[in-house]
């Protein structure tokens, strides 16, 4: 099935795009070196970022995760704390947006928009995601309190103050490494607050793939369409 349906440019081009977009270089500069029109690069660009959302979006409504589970919060934009959300220092400039990451060790990384990190928000979305039967680990933030009474009773926590790890598989270093990862990446665009869900998505998606992986699994996504 040919590709040539989201741009006048030929399915070779597209695919050309495709592989410069896989290993992570920018618009501007791939318009440069292909000798594509901006916009069209831009407009492409974007219809990868739909599908690669619209895919994690869809996985995400379906997991229930039930092994080996690290969960972690994580602050995009301003100064941190913890229990705020949306923050917005008048004429500075300053916004950040609290998500919540699980990671299923020896799988996969999935993120949520939060309210905020209340327990009560990180109960409602952990119980979404995460079986009761799971062995979960997170930090020693009070929002997770309380897991063990609504059935989390393998439920391990790091003080991170400490350590990161006991030696005994007790760390959340998995989601702390995604976290990581996505913030370098996130900084190269200036903290890209506009589609910040596209991007965080992206994110998710692009973390511990090759580039042959991620191009097939891209191309397979568009023809999905």
């Amino acid at each position: 099935m040919s590709l040539v349906k989201y741009s006048k440019i030929s399915d070779y081009k597209i695919k050309k795009v495709l592989r410069h977009f896989c290993v992570d270089v920018d618009a501007t500069k791939t318009a440069y070196l292909l000798g594509i029109n901006r916009n069209t690069i831009n407009r492409l660009y974007k219809i990868f970022w739909e599908a690669i959302y619209r895919s994690r979006i869809e996985t995400l409504q379906a997991i229930l995760l039930t092994k080996e589970v690290e969960f972690d919060e994580a602050y995009f934009g301003s100064k941190r704390i913890r229990s705020k959300v949306g923050i917005h220092k008048g004429g500075q400039g300053t916004w950040k947006r609290p998500v919540f990451g699980v990671f299923e060790r020896n799988g996969e990384v999935y993120t949520e928009l939060i309210p905020d990190s209340s327990r009560k928000s990180l109960q409602q979305v952990i119980l979404k995601r995460v079986s009761p039967d799971a062995v979960v680990y997170s930090d020693g933030w009070r929002g997770y309190d309380g897991l063990v009474d609504v059935g989390y009773s393998k439920h391990f926590r790091v003080n991170k103050s400490k350590h990161f790890s006991d030696g005994k598989g007790v760390h959340i270093n998995g989601i702390e490494s995604f976290w990581s990862f996505t913030k370098r990446r996130l900084s190269k665009f200036n903290g890209v607050k506009a589609h910040f869900d596209l991007h965080l998505k992206e994110c998710e998606w692009r973390w511990k793939k090759s580039e042959e992986q991620m191009f097939k699994e891209l191309v397979l996504l568009l023809k999905r369409e």
